[in-house]
């Protein structure tokens, strides 16, 4: 059944599969194919540089780096770092709100 989360134990995939089949009656095929679904859909908009709004949890948008300088700690030798893209998750005030209290 559903193991409790713990600071040591991370909730992960299994984890959230387990909890969802048990709240909506799924079987844990179906949960896990919901569950990969709603990454993918996700991971599908980030890439094509489009904001994920989920109202009460939050938004995931991506973000422009910049090239920079940085230092390689063994030798301390400057290095160039490329520009990069990141996804960032923006909690919602909701979600915010819950996790304080």
């Amino acid at each position: 059944m559903f193991r409790p989360l713990t600071k040591e134990k991370p909730m992960n995939t299994t984890d959230l599969v387990e909890k969802l089949a048990a709240a909506q009656g799924l079987t844990k095929v179906a949960a896990k194919a919901v569950v990969d679904d709603v990454f993918k859909a996700i991971a599908e908009a980030a890439a094509a540089g489009d904001e994920v709004n989920f109202p009460g949890f939050g938004k995931f948008k991506v973000q422009a780096r910049a090239a920079r300088e940085g230092r390689n700690p063994q030798t301390g030798a400057t290095v160039q770092i490329a520009a990069s893209k990141k996804l960032a998750f923006q909690p919602a005030k909701a979600l915010k709100d819950k996790i304080n209290g």
